[in-house]
């Protein structure tokens, strides 16, 4: 005869095994949230991307070329296809001399636009800084003494200061540099300041780095060069722009 023995909740045992089973529950959740989380917020980033271009795209393209217009079910990231295609040919246009010719063109005719000339120079001069293959603009990570002497903080630096601003600098024996100093966790606000290139350290340490260390608070650690490999190269950067 099988026999049903109900636990005694004044047991000590009851109480014990009950919040190891709770502490075991909790863990487990935790982990599933720290799997799925990072997968769900990528997933989401990226389909939210493909049907923003997607959307964009369809506009300018005539529906007869889509092929959801023939098949029962929409095929999302052709329009991402396309504006890769259709920005790798403005590319390859842009190299040639004809491209160039009415690239130069059109920069006139905008040229000519009161409001619309400064919007576009100033959005040019954006992408060309951040997306030029040769520029140096905050490619480089750096630490200063900020806010008080005695503490360190991470800066992106930038280019030398343009004549204007460096005629108008106190004298000093060295160049300056212009330096991005990102405040945490937000990176996109912070102080721009012009500093003696001695007050900046320059780290080993990539952007896409620096700007994890800053968005975390501290939590993500990203490994830095190492230190064997880190000197030859600021070495040899030293010795280029010698020579150069």
């Amino acid at each position: 005869m099988t026999q049903f023995f109900a636990e005694d909740p004044s047991d000590p045992g009851h109480h014990a095994r009950g919040a190891s089973i709770g502490a075991r529950i909790r863990n487990w959740f935790l982990a599933g949230v720290v799997v799925a989380g990072p997968l769900a917020i990528t997933v989401y980033i990226v389909w939210w991307f493909v049907d923003t271009v997607d959307t964009w795209v369809k506009k300018l393209v005539p529906a007869s070329f889509w092929p959801d217009t023939y098949l029962p079910f929409p095929l999302p990231g052709l329009g991402v296809i396309v504006a890769f295609l259709g920005l790798t040919l403005l590319g390859f246009l842009a190299a040639n001399l004809a491209g160039r010719s009415l690239i130069a063109l059109g920069e006139a005719i905008l040229g000519r636009m009161p409001i619309i000339r400064s919007i576009y120079k100033s959005v040019k001069q954006v992408f060309e800084t951040l997306f030029s293959a040769s520029g140096t603009s905050f490619r480089k990570v750096g630490l200063i003494e900020f806010p008080v002497k005695g503490t360190w903080t991470l800066v992106f630096i930038s280019v030398p200061p343009a004549e204007p601003v460096g005629a108008k600098l106190p004298p000093c024996e060295e160049p300056y540099v212009s330096v991005f100093l990102p405040c945490t966790p937000n990176p996109t606000t912070g102080f721009y300041f012009f500093m003696p290139a001695s007050a900046v350290i320059e780290v080993a340490l990539s952007p896409e780095d620096a700007v994890k260390l800053i968005v975390s608070c501290g939590v993500i650690r990203p490994e830095a060069l190492p230190l064997a490999l880190a000197e030859p190269a600021a070495n040899a950067k030293i010795r280029e722009e010698n020579a150069a």
